[in-house]
């Protein structure tokens, strides 16, 4: 199965499907990540937060998957964020992995009552500099934010990582992302299954038409908006049907559709509320 990939600002390629590991049990990591490699995905997405680093790297390993067909994505936590820590910490995170080098390093949060926020992503241009990490971004950032660290710096983020989900589609932090040509990670896609998304009468609706899941016709419509995606599941048989959403196309009005769910409906905490 060909996964489409993306070109970032900097030049690199993105697929547009990744496979997260948020909440995933270290213990079960290994097993999880070797399914979905198997399954066909090349773009993992984990972060030190997660705590299951060492079980993404151990999968990758064993794969005997061409470290060139892969790509990895791991995120810098807030408490690492101040002075030279971001420097240690990507090297924990790269000896955890068993990797040289991700392809994409995050700053997970801006965590704004830290103020440390401009230090991390100067850091992460030292990172990137020094070949650590192919690509650097961030997640959960807001446009002031956004603005900030890319003036400061002259270096704008390749993606930002943020909630997104039909009934939360933050329009203000997309338009900003693509004025600046920045990618737009989608995190918990499926709303984290928080609220009957897969349930509301246009998703149902197109699923039935396309003779496919109601989660695919979410998966799709991010796919149809430019979004990257990380669907999780810890069952092979879903793992194997995430990712099978190319073999059918939703129409405008379907696309329209979904997206007039959006409503300011997030299942997470502000990004001024993470410190």
């Amino acid at each position: 199965m060909a996964i489409p990939s993306l070109t970032l600002t900097d030049g690199h390629r993105i697929p547009q499907v990744g496979f997260g590991v948020f909440r995933v049990d270290p213990d079960q990591t290994e097993r999880i990540v070797t399914d979905a490699l198997e399954a066909g995905y090349r773009h993992i997405d984990t972060a030190a937060l997660y705590g299951n680093e060492e079980g993404v790297g151990r999968a990758l390993a064993a794969s005997g998957i061409a470290r060139d067909e892969l790509f990895v994505t791991t995120k810098l936590w807030n408490d690492r964020q101040a002075g030279d820590e971001p420097l240690a910490a990507i090297d924990e995170s790269l000896e955890r992995l068993g990797l040289e080098s991700v392809d994409l390093y995050l700053v997970h949060w801006p965590a704004p009552a830290r103020g440390t926020y401009l230090n991390a992503w100067e850091k992460l241009v030292e990172i990137r500099d020094a070949g650590k990490a192919r690509s650097i971004g961030v997640s959960n950032h807001l446009p002031e934010h956004i603005r900030e660290i890319a003036a400061a710096t002259g270096v704008t983020p390749a993606v930002d990582q943020i909630e997104l989900h039909p009934a939360y589609q933050q329009r203000d932090v997309t338009d900003a992302c693509a004025a600046l040509g920045i990618r737009v990670e989608a995190w918990g896609p499926l709303g984290q299954g928080k609220y009957p998304l897969l349930e509301e009468t246009p998703v149902v609706a197109a699923a039935a038409a396309h003779g496919v899941s109601p989660a695919q016709v979410v998966l799709r419509w991010h796919i149809q908006q430019g979004h990257i995606v990380f669907p999780k599941s810890t069952h092979p048989d879903r793992i194997r049907e995430n990712l099978d959403v190319f073999g059918f196309a939703l129409t405008s009005a379907e696309q329209d559709a979904i997206t007039a769910l959006d409503r300011g409906g997030s299942v997470s905490k502000h990004p001024s509320e993470v410190n």
